[in-house]
C-alpha cells in the first residue's frame, strides 16, 4: 500500500491531520519516508546542498568553527554536531579544514544527528578514513550538553514541520489535510484559534494570507541556545528563508526531480520544506540564553570569511578547474542564486559579539 493510500486511510478513520503531521509522515515513515527510503542529494536526486557545489563551503564553515573554538581560550575536549548531515560531505570538510588547529581535532567527539538509515552508511564511508570519533544519533537531546557544542545546520530547519493557519472571515483557522475518494486535500479547521491564542502582528494580515510557525524549529534553537550560553560552544544555522516577515503567503514546497510539484501528489516520493523564519529562530535562541549574530546573507557571511581569495588559490594550484570555481562561488555568494535566498545565524556565548563572518 502506498503511504498516499496509508495516509487517506488514516484520515479516513481519525479526522484530518495537521500540515506537520503530513510533514513528519511524508519525510520520516520508517518505510515510505522520503528521507528514510533514498539518497536525495545531487544530480541524480532532487536537490543539491552548498557543501555537494564545491569544498570551499565546507572549508570556509570549518574555519568559521575553529575560529569560534580559538575565541573561546581553546576549550578540552569540545564536541561537534551536525543537524542533518547529508552524505557526509560537509562534516568531511569541516574535519579536514580543522587540521590546521590540531588542538581542536584531539579528543573531539563528533556526532550526526541522522535518522536514515541510507544516509549513516553513506555518512560512514564518506567518513571512515578521516579519523574522528564518530557516532550517530536520530535527535539532538541533552546528552549533547554536558560539555562545550560546536554545531552545524546546513539545510536542515527547512524540513522540519511546519504549521499553517489561515486568515478567514470567522478568525484564523489551522489548514489541515484531508482525504476525498482517496486523495489527499487542504481543508481548513472548522473552529479558529482563540483570540488569546493568535501571535501578536498578525491584524493586518488580509483574508486568505497565511500564518505559518515551526514548533519544531523554535524549540531546537531554544535548546541549542540554552546548551551554548551553559557550556560554551557556536551554532551555525545555514538555510533557506527570511529574516522579517514581510508578507502573508505560505512558503510550503515539494520539489522531486529538481523541480517544484505538487505538495500533496505523492508524499514519500517528495521532499518537502518551507522557508525558514530566522526571526523566529533568533528570538527563540535569545530565550535559551545566547548571544546572537545575524541573520545576514550567505553571501555576506562566505565573502567575509575569504571565499573569492580561496577560489583564487584553488584557481592558482589548478588552472584547469578555472571556470568551474568561479561557477561554484558565484552559485554560493550570487544575488541571483543561493547568495541573497539563503541566511546564516550564529548562537554564541552570552556576551559574544565580535562574531567572525558577522558585521559588527
Amino acid at each position: 500500500m502506498s503511504l498516499n493510500s496509508r495516509l487517506a486511510e488514516l484520515i479516513a478513520a481519525q479526522g484530518p491531520i495537521s500540515v506537520a503531521q503530513f510533514m513528519t509522515v511524508a519525510l520520516l515513515d520508517p518505510k515510505e519516508g522520503y528521507y528514510a527510503t533514498r539518497d536525495p542529494f545531487g544530480a541524480g536526486g532532487d536537490f543539491t546542498t552548498g557543501p555537494e557545489i564545491s569544498q570551499m563551503f565546507g572549508e570556509m564553515v570549518g574555519l568559521w568553527l575553529v575560529q569560534a573554538w580559538a575565541d573561546q581560550g581553546c576549550p578540552k575536549n569540545p564536541r561537534l554536531v551536525e543537524l542533518g548531515p547529508g552524505r557526509g560531505t560537509l562534516m568531511a570538510d569541516i574535519l579536514r579544514t580543522a587540521r590546521v588547529a590540531p588542538e581542536f581535532l584531539v579528543d573531539l567527539d563528533v556526532v550526526l544527528i541522522e535518522a536514515s538509515p541510507v544516509l549513516q552508511e553513506m555518512q560512514a564511508d564518506k567518513l571512515r578514513s578521516l579519523g574522528a570519533d564518530v557516532s550517530w544519533q536520530p535527535q539532538f537531546d541533552d546528552s549533547l550538553t554536558d560539555r562545550s557544542l560546536f554545531l552545524v545546520a546546513n539545510e536542515f530547519f527547512d524540513a522540519l514541520p511546519v504549521r499553517q493557519y489561515v486568515k478567514t472571515p470567522r478568525g484564523w483557522c489551522e489548514r489541515m489535510i484531508a482525504a476525498k475518494d482517496g486523495e489527499l486535500t487542504f481543508a481548513l479547521a472548522p473552529v479558529p484559534l482563540p483570540p488569546a491564542a493568535v501571535p501578536a502582528g498578525l491584524e493586518a494580515a488580509p483574508e486568505g494570507g497565511v500564518y505559518e510557525t515551526s514548533p519544531a524549529g523554535t524549540a531546537l534553537a531554544e535548546d541549542i541556545a540554552r546548551a551554548i550560553a551553559a557550556r560554551g560552544g557556536a551554532g551555525l544555522i545555514i538555510d533557506y528563508g527570511y529574516g522579517e516577515r514581510t508578507g502573508f503567503a505560505e512558503t510550503l514546497q515539494a520539489v522531486g526531480g529538481h523541480r517544484f510539484v505538487d505538495v500533496l501528489a505523492e508524499p514519500g516520493e517528495d521532499d518537502l520544506s518551507a522557508h525558514v523564519d530566522f526571526a523566529a529562530l533568533a528570538a527563540a535562541a535569545k530565550r535559551g540564553g545566547a548571544s546572537v549574530s545575524g541573520p545576514v546573507t550567505q553571501g555576506t557571511f562566505l565573502a567575509n570569511l575569504g571565499i573569492a581569495e580561496r577560489a583564487e588559490q584553488l584557481m592558482k594550484a589548478n588552472p584547469a578547474e578555472g571556470q568551474n570555481l568561479l561557477a561554484a562561488t558565484k552559485r554560493l555568494i550570487g544575488n541571483d542564486t543561493m547568495g541573497r535566498l539563503f541566511k546564516v545565524l550564529a548562537l554564541m556565548p552570552p556576551g559574544m559579539t565580535d562574531v567572525a563572518g558577522f558585521p559588527p
